[in-house]
């Protein structure tokens, strides 16, 4: 009953709203029609006959004075036929009436040649330009008048309450529900899984961010912090990567900054005994742009890797040769590289990422033509891709090339008394070439550091108290280098400042073993990982990382010095042998 009054009442309102618009314009019509008597009234009366003839008599004037005879004919122009035929013949008889009053016609003048002067003048420059502009269409509504002439038929009340029942039916109608067999198979579509992984990763990195929004500019809290800032400018921990199912209970096998995306961070690790049923090799890419504490990427194999990093081709490889493969290393270009490994058969191969099915050239290292290299670490010099130099279980040192004659075994450097764990050639571009330069780190609980153009070392670093696992120079300070040993340590030596104690070291909390180092590529961060499979980033402060200008020659005259304490000592050591 409700829509039904609802519904006479808009009809009422209708009627009325039309009734107005009439009323409306009916009143507008007799105001115009009012107006236009209005006008007519106040129009005077047209001038009469005798005012023609007044102004013809002034216009005969007006020429006798500018010297024309009065006599000049004035011919009117005869009336069309279609003019009179279109009048009545009352208008007709009035028009004959007016000419015959005007007066009788005059003869034709005599004519003569006159002097025509031709006067030019330019046409008004007329400037006009075109002008577009972009406006929204608006829909303008008509005018009041043409409303009764849009009003929509009303639809019966009986069609209405018809449409009504089916629109609440439509609102209704529940949405469909999945059966359990249709939300797995959408939950192991590809799309949806590459969707899902994607979503969860920008949402746990959003989640993961930290913002001190308490952070003074001004400075005043520097005071308070004072001896924070001098604690910092050595060491201080950024970042702990470590995951409960992947990484717990591993060890650190290797690590590699990512020379494409700065803050990326792939570290291989080893077997989990506590899980068999687990893969044996797993590989966790780590972020050090956000603050997740997930690894970006995983990649795990049935063989536990002893070496890994981030290569320049675009599919992940995995390479298994007979025997263990301790060193993996990408030398080149960016447009052109080769994939060198080495087995600790002695067995160097040079692999092309395109084709992984067979290695490019294979060689043997062989010492002497009869004593089999076992390599475990392996450093090529900064910009060299043919000579290189290895590390060996027996404690020796050899240098190599890949090419040319003499290719293989070239010299053995003797002085450790135990395996050699790591070996990196020196990288810090500069006005001084150092290229020729590297160090060692041994099981004899030793870091010497060596030249190529000397097969007995320049210098041996004593300070540690266990097994040194790995060592590297800075990417950007000719004399500094970082170190990890079997206690915990991390040590940064100087050797512009102490050969004898490093100038900054840290000890990990629990003193697990740390068995890698790595710096990343400016120099300011540097990576370890330990036997615990966690990986920790320490932030290496502005005094010791950045190299002033002058260190390239410091360095070289701390070179010279070393040789010439090594000389003393060689001297004093002949002396006393035959005593």
């Amino acid at each position: 009953m409700s829509d039904k009054s609802e519904l006479k009442a808009e009809l009422e309102r209708k009627k009325q709203r039309l009734a107005q618009i009439r009323e409306e314009k009916k009143r507008k019509e007799e105001e115009r029609k009012k107006k236009e008597a209005d006008q007519r009234k106040d129009a005077g009366p047209l001038p009469d006959d005798s005012d023609l003839e007044k102004k013809r008599r002034e216009a005969e004037a007006l020429l006798q004075s500018m010297g024309i005879t009065p006599e000049a004919p004035v011919v009117l122009p005869p009336t069309s036929p279609t003019s009179k035929s279109v009048g009545t013949p009352s208008e007709a008889g009035s028009q004959d009436s007016g000419d015959g009053g005007v007066g009788p016609r005059r003869g034709p003048l005599k004519l003569g040649m006159a002097k025509v002067t031709h006067v030019d003048f330019p046409p008004r420059e007329i400037v006009s330009y075109t002008k577009e502009t972009q406006t929204p269409v608006v829909t303008q509504q008509k005018e009041e008048e043409d409303e009764d002439e849009e009003v929509a038929p009303l639809q019966p009340v009986q069609e209405l309450q018809e449409e009504k029942p089916v629109q609440k039916e439509e609102l209704e109608v529940a949405p469909h529900e999945l059966t359990d067999e249709e939300k797995l198979q959408i939950l192991h579509t590809e799309e949806f899984m590459t969707f899902f992984d994607h979503s969860t990763r920008i949402v746990e990195r959003a989640l993961s961010e930290h913002v001190d929004v308490f952070f003074d500019y001004s400075g005043r809290d520097l005071e308070e912090k004072e001896g924070e800032i001098q604690a910092g400018a050595k060491l201080s921990l950024n970042r702990q990567f470590v995951d409960e199912r992947w990484s717990k209970h591993r060890v650190v096998t290797c690590l590699d900054w990512s020379p494409q995306y700065p803050e990326l961070l792939v570290a291989s690790y080893n077997n989990n005994e506590d899980a068999p049923h687990e893969p044996d090799g797993v590989a966790l890419v780590w972020n050090m742009k956000y603050k997740k504490t997930t690894p970006e990427y995983v990649f795990h194999c049935q063989v536990g890797p002893l070496m890994g990093g981030f290569m320049r081709s675009k599919t992940p490889v995995c390479v298994y040769p007979q025997h263990p493969v301790y060193c993996v290393n990408v030398v080149g270009t960016q447009n052109a590289h080769n994939l060198i490994s080495i087995s600790t058969d002695g067995k160097m191969c040079s692999w092309s990422l395109d084709m992984l099915s067979q290695p490019q050239d294979s060689l043997e290292l062989v010492f002497k033509q009869s004593k089999a290299v076992a390599v475990t670490s392996m450093s090529f010099p900064l910009g060299d891709v043919n000579n290189f130099v290895v590390g060996s279980e027996d404690g020796s040192v050899y240098t190599a090339c890949r090419h040319g004659s003499k290719a293989g075994i070239s010299e053995m450097f003797e002085g450790h008394h135990g395996p050699i764990t790591g070996i990196h050639s020196h990288t810090a571009a500069g006005p001084i070439d150092f290229s020729h330069l590297f160090v060692t780190s041994s099981f004899d609980w030793t870091v010497k550091l060596w030249s190529t153009k000397n097969n007995k070392p320049l210098y041996s670093f004593e300070d540690n108290s266990d097994y040194v696992y790995d060592v590297m120079w800075s990417p950007i300070h000719p004399a500094l280098f970082a170190c990890v040993d079997g206690v915990g340590h991390l040590d940064l030596w100087n050797l512009n400042n102490d050969t004898e104690v490093p100038t900054a070291s840290i000890t990990v909390e629990g003193n697990p073993a740390l068995n890698r180092v790595r710096w990343a590529q400016s120099g300011r961060e540097v990576a370890v990982g330990d036997s615990d499979g966690q990986i920790l980033i320490y932030d290496v402060g502005e005094q010791i990382s950045v190299p002033r200008s002058d260190e390239w020659t410091r360095f070289a005259r701390t070179l010279a010095e070393i040789h010439d304490n090594r000389d003393e000592a060689e001297e004093l050591a002949a002396q006393r042998l035959p005593a």
